[in-house]
C-alpha cells in the first residue's frame, strides 16, 4: 500500500504570453476543447483545456509577466535543428501528450500543413543512440515533437510497449549532484 493514492495528472499549468494566442493555437491547431476560463482581479488569466482522461492543460497570462528565458527556463526554438534539449533544474523541458500509435505520421502531417514544423517521427529506444531508424524490438516509444507559440516544446508520444520491466527499463542508479 502506499501513502498517496495518485490517479494521474489534475493539470499541468504552464504561463503564456498572449492567451488569445494560446486559445486559437490549443482549439484550432491542436483541437482541444477550452473548458475553463479564470479572470483575476489583476487582470490576468487561467484557462484550461481538456486533454483527455480527465486530465487538463492550463495556462497562465500575467500582464508583467518577465520575458521567455529560453535554454534556460525552457528548450531553445533552435532544438529541433540541434537536437540540444537541456533547460535549466526545475524547469519545464517538454510535455508530452498521449496519443494512438497509429496516428502519429497522420497527426504529423496534419500539423505541417497548418504551418507548424516538426521533428520526423523518432522511435525511442534501449540503445546508444537513444533512437531506432525503425521500430524495433528495442523502441519503447514512438513520438515527434513540435513549438508552441510562446516556444513550449511539446511531443505527440505513443507507447509502442508498456514500460515498467523491472529487466528491461529499469537498469540505472540515479545520479547526484556530486
Amino acid at each position: 500500500m502506499t501513502d498517496f493514492q495518485i490517479k494521474g495528472i489534475n493539470h499541468i499549468a504552464l504561463v503564456c504570453k498572449d492567451m488569445a494566442r494560446t486559445v486559437d493555437f490549443y482549439t484550432n491547431t491542436l483541437g482541444l476543447k477550452l473548458i475553463k476560463t479564470i479572470a483575476f482581479s489583476n487582470g490576468g488569466q487561467h484557462f484550461f483545456f481538456d486533454i483527455g482522461n480527465g486530465d487538463a492543460l492550463a495556462f497562465f497570462w500575467f500582464p508583467s509577466a518577465p520575458e521567455a528565458a529560453p535554454g534556460i527556463a525552457s528548450v531553445r526554438l533552435d532544438a529541433l535543428q540541434t537536437g540540444n534539449a537541456t533547460t535549466a533544474h526545475g524547469s519545464l523541458n517538454h510535455l508530452a501528450l498521449n496519443v494512438p500509435l497509429e496516428k502519429l505520421e497522420e497527426y504529423r502531417e496534419k500539423l505541417i500543413a497548418k504551418g507548424v514544423q516538426t521533428t520526423p517521427v523518432l522511435h525511442h529506444a534501449d540503445v546508444p543512440s537513444g533512437y531506432a531508424l525503425e521500430p524495433d524490438e528495442s523502441t519503447f516509444i514512438s513520438s515527434f515533437y513540435f513549438f508552441d507559440p510562446d516556444g513550449i516544446l511539446l511531443e505527440f508520444a505513443a507507447n509502442v510497449r508498456p514500460l515498467g520491466d523491472y529487466m528491461r527499463d529499469l537498469q540505472h542508479q540515479p545520479a547526484t549532484a556530486n
